[in-house]
Order: C-alpha cells, then structure tokens, then sequence
C-alpha cells in the first residue's frame, strides 16, 4: 500500500451498473485526474418493459468527465460485461484504448463492426500483463469462467490497492486448462489488498460449483442416445460449451449445423483464432441438409433464454427460414435462465413439448453447470485475498446481501463491508474506504433505432395497451347547437363486446357528463371537452367491465 497526503484527491470507486439484477456492469475507477473503466455491459429488459430491446447502464457520469478517461478495461466476452460498447464509444469524442483478452477482443471487434465503428485502438492482455493508465497501475490475472480469456485486476494507486474478481468459479479442470492464478492472488494479498470487489451472483448457492468438464459425459450420454436430430442451445459465447457439444457430436458421427446470428459471429471468431476446435469437415450449411439422416445431424442455436427472435423460439413456432424442429428430435436446453428470462423458456419449452421433442435441462441431466462461484468459493476468494474493506458486485439485491454474510463469517467486520447501489462512491484515502458522494446514475433503454431515457410513461402505457387494450372515442361537436351531437366507439384488445348496446349506454354517460359541466364549445374549448369524455368513458367502462383500458378521445368539430 503506497502512502500519500490525506487532502491529495481520493481514489474513487463508483458502480455505474451491476448492482441491481445479473447484467450492464460497468464500474469507474477515478483518482484526480485519471479515470479507468472496468467492464460495459448490458441487460435483455424484463416483463415490465414491453418494447424495449436492451437496457444499458447509464453512463453520463463517464461522458461527462471523458478528459479523465485513460481507458477502458473488459474483463471477458459475455454481453453483460461488453454490450453498452458499441453505444459508449460512440458517444465519446475521443477514442481511448481497450485492454482485454484476445478472444474478449475478437467478440468486441465483431460487435463493433455492426455499428461501423472502425479502429478501435485494442490492447491485447493476457494473465501476468501490466500496465500503466495515469496514476493508476493494473495488473492482470486468469481466472475460470464460462468462457476463455477470463482475467481479474489488481489496481494500485495511490490512495490504495483495490482488486477486482471479474466473474469466476474456481475451476480446476477447466477445458482450456487454464486455471485460476492463485499464484498472483496470494502475492497480491502479501502485499496487500484494500478493497476487494468479488462476484456474488451464486452467493446464495452453497457448496462448490460443479466443473465445466463434468458437462462432456452428460452431454455425449444424451447425443449418443437421441434417435432423431439434437439441438442444442447455449450461449454462443460459451466457448467451453461449445467445444464439449461439438466433441460429443463428432464421437455420435454428427454434422454440425451453427444457426443464429451470434452463434454464427462468435463461432467463427473462436475458430480464428484457435479457441474453438472444430474441422470443416465436421460442419455442414443448413441449407445442406435435404438427404442427410436426422441422426446424423446436430444443431448449435441461440435461444437458451427464450428470447422470442432467437433461433431456437423461431423453430419452435415454425418460422425458421431454413430448419424445422418436429417429432423424435431431442431438444437440449445448457444454461440457467437469467432471472425475469423463467417465464419465456417455460414457454420454448412447452411450444417443444407440444411439437413431440425429447426435451432435456439441467433439472434432467447434468447439461449445464453454472460458471460461477458458490459459497464455498466465494470464502475462499475472501480467505486468499484478506481484504482490509469488501464491496460484493454483480448480482441482484439478494445475492449482494448473501455475500456481505459471508464476509462476516470470514471476519471482516461489518463497518468494512460496502453493500452499494448504482452510482453511489467509495472513496479510499491512504487504504481507508467511507462512502462519498452519489453520481448520476440509472439505465438507458434502446428501443428500436431510438437510444434514451425511455419515459417511465411510455412503459407504463405500454403495459396497459397489453393488460387491459385501447378503445377510441370520436366526440362530434356541434358549435352552432353547442353540444355533443354523435358518438362513435372502436376498440383494439379489449376483453369486453363493443355492440349497439354498449355503445348507446356509453353515450349517455358521455352526454350527462358533459350536460353537467359547462364547457365553451368552440375551438378553444376541446381541451376541457376531450378530458371530460376521457373521464366519462374510463369510469363508464370499469363500472361495467372492471377494466382500465388505455381511453383515446378525439372531439371533432361540426
């Protein structure tokens, strides 16, 4: 730890995203004049955010203070730790560097690619690498992951020593062989480490988290077994996954058939550059396959959160352009829902089931193991490290709370436990952390070409046109008889019967509404009259349906 004069600038951490659900993780890391990003991530939206594609962390804290900004570190290839990239770079004026692994580098130069955002200025990192970026110093480890090129951080500055986990699970058989650095870890601690930030999201997970390569056997067992064409969807950038599914179909004599955008993009990229194994024998095009037996076939899709645009949802419903699922084929599902997904991959469950697929989960067979750490691994990344403060990252509310008892009964004492929320600051002066002050923070939604702060209004309309439908009412207004002279009503997915009836009963409500009111019937005066027939109508239509629908009301003049 490197000692320094209480009133020169503290180091400060602040969590711009990660810390209220699995996913858009983004953290800065500023001491005066410098500033360093760890991860940019993003989030698929929820239930409650009908219309909306991606959420993104928002990162105004960071584009307001880019002269800072040194760098911009990625700790792995997942979407959730990469996606707000492309969105990020292109709302900086100045280009800065990118440290990361070269696989994590491969996927984000992809991704950037579809943007049109050329040139980036990459650095490539591997385990032992460091590096300088301002007054800050950055060393980097390997650590085991659902996918290669997993690094943590060590940065020194100083105001103090702060390390950084990334995602991991103590692994040790990993497919690539490559194992977590407990080497780097326990020196880092003999030097001492002030802060450490570690990954919760299985902290309510007890025990160990099963290998990577326990999957293999499950995996072959179920290929081997399969009379039909198997499918598996995964996440593409699952690279160890990948490579144990493409094993097992070359020992069942399986071509591979790779479908879905991102599977197609980071397939390719792996096989580049020597990360994914797979011969160009084995492979075969979709549109390839008229004549080659079903058993002699296997699938590799996207779609293992039942995203209603992937792959494997398109085939479920029929609406695959070039592959079918039907009958005798055996469906795999290897991965664990991301909370809010349950729901949709109950649904491409069912859909299969009703199509006569085998279909097989982790709840079935061992098809999937997490590729993060539980409790017991999580102690002992707090055991090897010996941390003077601790701040759980990654994870929902419960799985942050989860970790923090887990520090406690490791020892830390719980004044030096952080349990944070997006955008508030840790400051560190001469290795002692307290709380600072809060920056703006929250999540940008992209939702279709448009990228913002999507009204909290917009959504909530959006949830009312989908629970409850909209009904439109065309007042017409007479200025020379000054009343209401007709009404017309339309309605679009509402749960209720619009006829002769209902309609003439609406219209009483609307016209005893508005004899009671004295209202101006000229141009000027449709504002007061156009709220009262909203009024009129939307308390008509829950005295007599118990619905809200969403009430448009036009008031013509005549």
């Amino acid at each position: 730890m490197t000692t320094t004069k209480k009133n020169a600038a503290p180091l400060k951490i602040i969590p711009l995203g990660g810390l209220d659900g699995i996913g858009k993780n983004m953290t800065v890391f500023e001491c005066g004049s410098d500033m360093v990003l760890v991860d940019a991530g993003l989030m698929f939206p929820d239930d409650s955010q009908p219309g909306i594609d991606l959420v993104l962390p928002d990162y105004t804290y960071v584009l307001e203070n880019e002269d800072k900004l040194r760098g911009i570190i990625i700790t792995h290839g997942h979407e959730d730790h990469t996606g707000s990239l492309p969105y990020l770079l292109q709302d900086l004026n100045n280009k800065v560097p990118i440290f990361s692994s070269k696989l994590t580098l491969g996927f984000v130069e992809g991704k950037l690619s579809e943007f049109r955002i050329r040139a980036p200025k990459f650095r490539e990192v591997n385990d032992g690498s460091h590096i300088t970026l301002g007054c800050m110093t950055i060393d980097f480890f390997s650590m085991t992951h659902s996918i290669p090129g997993a690094l943590g951080v060590f940065i020194k500055t100083p105001q103090g020593t702060v390390l950084h986990t990334g995602d991991f699970k103590l692994d040790q058989t990993p497919i690539d062989g490559i194992r977590p650095n407990y080497g780097a870890i326990t020196r880092f601690a003999k030097s001492g480490i002030d802060l450490l930030l570690s990954d919760s999201t299985n902290a309510t997970v007890p025990g160990f988290t099963k290998s990577e390569a326990e999957v293999g056997p499950s995996l072959y067992e179920v290929i081997k077994n399969a009379k039909g064409r198997v499918f598996v969807a995964s996440f593409s950038s699952h690279i160890h996954r990948l490579q144990q599914i493409c094993n097992a179909a070359r020992a069942c004599r399986r071509k591979i058939v790779v479908t879905g955008r991102s599977m197609l993009t980071n397939t390719r990229v792996a096989r580049e550059l020597g990360y994914l194994d797979i011969e160009e024998k084995d492979l075969i095009d979709a549109y390839e396959l008229s004549g080659v037996p079903d058993r002699q076939v296997l699938v590799m899709c996207t779609g293992s959160q039942g995203e209603p645009l992937s792959a494997l949802s398109r085939m479920a419903n029929g609406e695959h352009k070039t592959l079918s699922i039907h009958e005798g084929d055996t469906v795999i599902i290897s991965a664990t829902p991301v909370p809010g997904n349950e729901k949709a991959v109950q649904q491409v469950i069912n859909s299969l089931a009703k199509l006569g697929c085998d279909v097989y989960d982790k709840s079935r067979r061992l098809v999937h193991v997490s590729g993060h750490g539980s409790q017991e691994e999580l102690k002992l990344m707090l055991a090897m490290t010996h941390p003077s403060y601790f701040m759980p990252v990654h994870g929902e509310a419960v799985h942050l709370r989860a970790h923090a008892g887990l520090a406690r009964k490791m020892g830390i004492p719980e004044e030096r436990i952080f349990i944070m929320d997006n955008g508030d600051t840790l400051e560190m002066r001469d290795g002692k952390v307290k709380r600072g002050r809060s920056v703006e923070s929250g999540v940008v939604y992209v939702d279709g070409l448009r990228i913002g702060d999507t009204d909290p209004i917009v959504l909530r309309d959006r949830q009312k046109l989908a629970n409850d439908g909209m009904v439109t009412i065309v007042a017409t207004m007479s200025q020379k008889h000054k009343r209401i002279e007709g009404v017309e009503l339309s309605a679009r997915g509402v749960s209720f019967t619009i006829d002769d009836e209902f309609t003439a009963d609406a219209t009483d409500a609307i016209l005893k509404m508005v004899e009671k009111g004295s209202f101006n019937f000229t141009s000027s005066g449709t504002d007061a009259l156009r709220k009262a027939v909203r009024d009129s109508i939307s308390n008509f239509i829950w005295n007599r349906t118990k619905t809200r629908p969403m009430i448009i009301p036009v008031v013509m003049e005549v």
